[in-house]
């Protein structure tokens, strides 16, 4: 029995000092990889030495005597903070992620290569300034010497998956730019889909997935039916998303103000950018100086050495996202073996190119890519009832947004300003502007394709008819210098209407947000940075002041059960704020969802009801049309031949649906629900999904209980196929004043490491989350007081 004992306690033993060799292990992993901020460093190719200040966020200001020093110190300082995650964009936008996680993302490989991002980042890089061009080659000799420094002292996900970094190239800062295009563009998320929908419903039925110009009147600038196609685009892109590469640039907000309007006399401009919630996040905080020459400051991509988004001494700027009709899809006809398309009258070599693509496991897959005039074909060829789908896209025209932003950093006037936007074009923006004089003005800076008709669904291949014929001229497109009213502003609502002669944003938000923001900012004679506040953290619903009296029409006079009637009493008592903390929301959101699924699911099959889900701007646009349409034709359900259901009728019944749903989630008692419980926001890493690692390496954040919903200026955005877990909304937000750029303010929801284990992961989350701003200082005097890290580059 001693001897069974003293094993049984040696084993214990072992298990145990085995269990905390275990916990040292991942602890050795998760931190080694933090860098010091304090520790001066030698680097190649200084001219002279480098100051570099932290903040109690440890977001970096960075003093230099040439721009040359200034980028490599960038690269450097960027690399010790995102390393991981620059890499991993590295390789969305080569197509090598399956080197790194596996088969599953060979698809995504695939069509990542045929988007052909980092040919075109060969051909910028060859018209590039040569102080721009050289200043990318010191950003990329900064992030590898910051590489070849740390040998082994990676950050953790690298020896979690089993690999190291590559050096690091121009190009692949150039490729950012690409990877931003794509993921703004919307085409590949809905004219496959439409043209779908359309063989399902019929052409009538299928405009109320569209916008409406009665719907959309607030500007941003007041005055092959039969075809079976199917492509592997979404299935990639929903992989690229899960792993935080997708799904990332959404909606914003922007607006200027000029003196006559603010208590300072001074001009005042504010940003909030609704883009894709991950930790790490997309944006990275800096502020950059080269003495007696620039001082910009805002957020930078990981990967590329520029502000995109900011101010420096003398304007600063920020964008919102257009919408514009950017992405074309085409029915080609092949011959039998797939390498000549026709095309007016002639048949037509494809361009082909063999992609070998390499797997974690060491296996090399080849893929064969075939190209027409006008793009990739992005569809299968496995399946011969199939058609193929050749796409153009705007990613793929000739453009220079790297120029763009360049020289947006270092603009000085209005003039300088309008000239950096005009390399704009893959990447379409409303940019707003104001300037120390008191100036303020909005510009579209975008690539609108030129062509025949701009409908929704795909084109017949075959001839020319279709095809882009150039890009409308930079001075064509709309701006708005001092305008008379003093305010400029933008939510990614209509751009123009019809009497301008062109059509520019084909994919309008409805215009709830940018019509509060406008009554917000219409309220007050005089404005400050407080009201700017106010209007960037403001979560009114103006969709519940429109539905209102729907609902009480239809549920004035329901027979409702004593539940029922509880939650139609809070809403008739509802303020109308998406408070987190109020229950009338969750009866709003809920119901808004089951009045879409009531009218909608019985005609559509799950995989086009998915369609819809998958689409924001479907549903969004359905909403409004069904209900302002009382006589709509989807209301009707078709399972029920002997009835004719009206709108109230529908109303009632998805009243009934949410109470029904809502109860099995939270109870029976209306008073008592709470928006936060349902509506919650998680911070989430790459892998994040893996419960061990999450477990291990604390990757994820949150959840957090948040208010708001996608229609109010601080939004908190679900997806309609998973509500209602928040997946996109403000991912910094600014206010710029002009007059004194030291009282400016800025936040992100995360923070500037991107290393889990690090303090300054996710520091700013609690402040984002309260409504609170970090002091963005960009005197010397203030940045070194108030800076708790200091570090040289010699």
């Amino acid at each position: 029995m001693k001897t069974f004992l003293r094993v049984l306690q040696i084993l214990l033993l072992i298990l145990v000092l085995v269990f905390l060799s275990g916990l040292f292990l991942v602890d050795r992993i998760a931190s080694r990889g933090l860098p010091d901020y304090d520790k001066d460093v030698d680097l190649r190719n200084m001219t002279a030495t480098v100051e570099i200040f932290r903040d109690e966020h440890a977001v970096p200001h960075i003093y230099a005597q040439t721009g040359e020093d200034l980028y490599r110190a960038v690269g450097y300082v960027m690399a010790q903070d995102r390393l991981w995650q620059m890499d991993l964009m590295r390789r969305g936008t080569t197509g090598r992620l399956s080197e790194i996680f596996g088969e599953d993302l060979l698809e995504t490989d695939l069509i990542m290569r045929a988007l052909r991002i980092e040919d075109k980042s060969e051909q910028v890089l060859k018209d590039l300034d040569p102080e721009i061009r050289l200043a990318l080659i010191a950003f990329s000799d900064g992030v590898n010497q910051y590489i070849e420094s740390i040998g082994k002292k990676l950050p953790p996900e690298f020896t979690i998956l089993g690999y190291e970094p590559e050096p690091w190239e121009p190009k692949h800062s150039v490729n950012m730019i690409g990877y931003m295009s794509w993921d703004l563009t919307g085409g590949y998320r809905s004219k496959i889909s439409l043209h779908q929908l359309r063989r399902q419903v019929g052409e009538a039925k299928l405009r109320a997935f569209l916008p409406d110009p009665d719907v959309h009147q607030t500007l941003v600038y007041p005055g092959l039916e039969d075809t079976v196609i199917s492509t592997p685009l979404y299935t990639a892109f929903e992989k690229m998303r899960d792993i935080g590469l997708t799904g990332v640039f959404h909606g914003s907000n922007n607006w200027a103000v000029n003196g006559y309007k603010t208590r300072s006399g001074a001009a005042i401009m504010c940003n909030d950018m609704h883009l894709g919630y991950f930790a790490p996040g997309i944006w990275y905080q800096m502020h950059c100086v080269v003495e007696n020459k620039v001082s910009v400051t805002g957020v930078a991509v990981p990967g590329q050495p520029f502000v995109i988004c900011g101010h420096n001494d003398h304007i600063a700027w920020g964008m919102t996202n257009v919408g514009i009709d950017d992405t074309d899809f085409y029915i080609e006809r092949l011959n039998p073996d797939s390498t000549k398309y026709f095309f007016n009258g002639n048949w037509v070599d494809l361009h082909v190119r063999e992609e070998a693509i390499k797997t974690k496991s060491g296996d090399t897959h080849t893929r064969t890519l075939r190209f027409t005039h006008r793009g990739p074909i992005i569809s299968s060829f496995r399946d011969i009832d199939e058609a193929a789908i050749s796409m153009r896209w705007i990613g793929n025209e000739r453009s220079n947004e790297i120029l763009g932003v360049y020289r947006l950093n270092h603009a000085r006037n209005w003039n300088d300003f309008r000239e950096a936007c005009s390399h704009f074009k893959a990447v379409s923006q409303n940019i707003c502007y104001a300037d120390v004089e008191g100036n303020i003005g909005l510009q579209t800076a975008a690539g609108v394709p030129l062509k025949k008709d701009h409908y929704y669904t795909v084109y017949p291949g075959e001839t020319d008819e279709y095809d882009w014929t150039g890009l409308m001229d930079f001075e064509k497109l709309p701006h708005s210098y001092n305008p008379e009213s003093g305010m400029v502003s933008s939510a990614n609502n209509r751009i123009a209407d019809d009497r301008y002669g062109q059509p520019i944003s084909h994919w309008p938000e409805v215009p709830y947000r940018i019509n509060r923001i406008r009554e917000l900012l219409g309220q007050k004679n005089y404005l400050g940075v407080v009201d700017m506040k106010n209007v960037q953290l403001d979560q009114q619903s103006l969709l519940f002041r429109n539905f209102k009296s729907g609902l009480s029409s239809a549920l004035n006079h329901a027979d409702l059960s004593q539940t029922e009637q509880k939650a139609y009493a809070l809403l008739k008592t509802w303020d109308g704020v998406l408070d987190k903390k109020a229950a009338a929301p969750c009866i709003l959101e809920t119901f808004y969802m089951q009045f879409l699924k009531q009218t909608v699911s019985d005609e559509l099959d799950s995989l086009h009801y998915d369609m819809v889900l998958r689409s924001s701007s479907f549903v969004r646009n359905y909403m409004e049309n069904v209900w302002r349409d009382p006589q709509s034709p989807w209301l009707d359900n078709v399972n029920t031949p002997n009835v004719i259901e009206q709108f109230d009728d529908m109303v009632e019944i998805a009243f009934k649906a949410t109470v029904t749903e809502l109860s099995e989630k939270l109870g029976d008692d209306p008073e008592k629900w709470e928006w936060g419980d349902i509506h919650t926001l998680t911070l989430e890493h790459p892998m994040g999904g893996v419960n061990i690692l999450n477990r291990f390496f604390n990757l994820n954040r949150g959840p957090y209980a948040v208010g708001g919903d996608c229609f109010n200026p601080s939004p908190f955005v679900y997806r309609y196929y998973d509500p209602f877990k928040v997946k996109h909304g403000p991912s910094q937000r600014h206010i710029y004043t002009t007059d004194d750029w030291d009282r400016s303010l800025s936040v992100i929801p995360t923070g500037t490491s991107g290393i889990p284990k690090s303090v300054y992961y996710c520091d700013q989350t609690e402040l984002f989350l309260n409504g609170q701003y970090r002091k963005d200082f960009v005197s010397k005097q203030l940045v070194r007081g108030s800076s708790v890290y200091r570090m040289t580059l010699k």
